[in-house]
């Protein structure tokens, strides 16, 4: 059996542990922020709103179903590492196209088990967000210490410029037929949605074509005159890595583009849309990343079980008179969702296209077609 390389990890605050190395060789560092769902990580490493940050599971075993290539949601890891208190070493899933190990290695991915998740845990949640180090090149606790309080903070990135597409495309893809039918796709009386992209999943671009848009995808630089000119029945602006008062560009074509067309904003684009009305945001504790968040939906009365992953939040007393917080996390009564109380533009903080519940959020793209319907009367 091969011996396991030493690894260790080291955060801003002198905290130093050490476990083995179970990806690539070599050294990142990021804000470390912990993930509490128990299942999906294959799609968390590949969603680019996980760029600049170290993602640690709270779920003591990960990769015990290997990995489906199909489940991708970029065509690449973004994540800056992986922490984790034990790696599964044989994946049981009949989908599954290889371990997770093998993929870490292959994507170049720094990754470490054998700690105490736990207590890396209670350590973001009791003193908030933290920049960390892991390597397997560098053991020296006190270099590793200086190291990560040298890194790199989301705060003040525009991350969005990172990971967005160098130029536009279209996308048709739709669900597979294995997704549940239980919400009907549109076939008919299609719409066009030119969809900004600061880290877009694909699982959005599928929602979005199943709920009747024909879907381009532009990048996050794109002007509001560029977006207008190919004539679009509506705007979406996707989820996305980092500090949205930092995608500056973005805020200015927002502002432009509202009153002249609909418009949909998921996470990062919810934020932007916030910002591009006279809202403020700040960075969060230690955010929300997992799969089980509650979120009530003030609009219905319903409560829906969400998946979330950002840093960062729309202040509530900021939101100027003409917008109207409709939806509230109930973990932290944080504003999960809003809306322009004239204009046809709305915002919501978590990830209905990531089917936690399942399905509980996922009509909000049907929401999103019937406004854009009602503005065509």
């Amino acid at each position: 059996m091969t011996e396991k390389k030493p690894a260790a990890i080291a955060l801003e605050n002198g905290l130093v542990l050490r476990g083995f190395s179970v990806g690539a060789d070599g050294e990142k560092s990021g804000d470390l922020v912990f993930n509490t769902a128990m299942t999906g990580y294959h799609e968390i490493m590949t969603d680019p709103s996980y760029a600049g940050q170290m993602v640690l599971m709270t779920y003591p075993l990960i990769g015990n179903y290997g990995i489906a290539e199909e489940d991708a949601e970029s065509d690449r890891s973004w994540a800056e590492g992986l922490i984790m208190k034990e790696l599964s070493s044989i994946p049981s899933s009949h989908r599954s196209d290889l371990p997770l190990e093998d993929w870490l290695k292959r994507e170049g991915v720094v990754a470490i088990e054998g700690v105490d998740t736990r207590r890396l845990t209670k350590e973001v949640r009791e003193h908030g967000s933290l920049r960390c180090v892991l390597s397997t090149e560098d053991l020296d606790e006190a270099s590793l210490v200086a190291k990560a309080k040298a890194a790199a903070s989301t705060e003040g990135q525009n991350l969005a410029q990172k990971v967005t597409c160098k130029e536009s495309y279209t996308w048709s893809e739709g669900y597979p037929d294995s997704y549940p039918d239980e919400i009907k796709a549109v076939g008919k009386d299609r719409l066009s949605v030119v969809a900004y992209d600061f880290g877009i999943k694909r699982n959005i671009l599928r929602s979005l074509v199943h709920c009747g848009f024909d879907v381009t995808v532009v990048p996050a630089d794109t002007s509001a005159k560029d977006v207008l000119g190919r004539n679009p029945d509506a705007v979406f602006l996707s989820n996305g890595p980092g500090d949205p008062a930092a995608v500056t560009s973005a805020i200015e074509a927002s502002r432009e583009l509202i009153g002249k067309v609909p418009i949909f904003g998921i996470c990062l684009g919810h934020q932007i849309l916030s910002l591009a009305m006279g809202a403020s945001t700040s960075k969060m504790p230690f955010g929300h990343h997992g799969a089980n968040h509650p979120v009530r939906d003030d609009t219905t009365g319903r409560v829906e079980i969400t998946s979330q992953n950002h840093s960062y939040a729309v202040d509530p007393d900021s939101l100027p008179d003409h917008l109207e917080v409709t939806h509230i996390n109930l973990n932290d009564q944080t504003v999960a969702g809003m809306r322009h109380k004239t204009e046809a533009v709305f915002g919501v903080q978590y990830h209905p296209e990531a089917a936690p519940g399942p399905l509980d959020s996922s009509h909000l793209f049907h929401r999103f077609r019937d406004m854009v319907l009602a503005q065509r009367v």
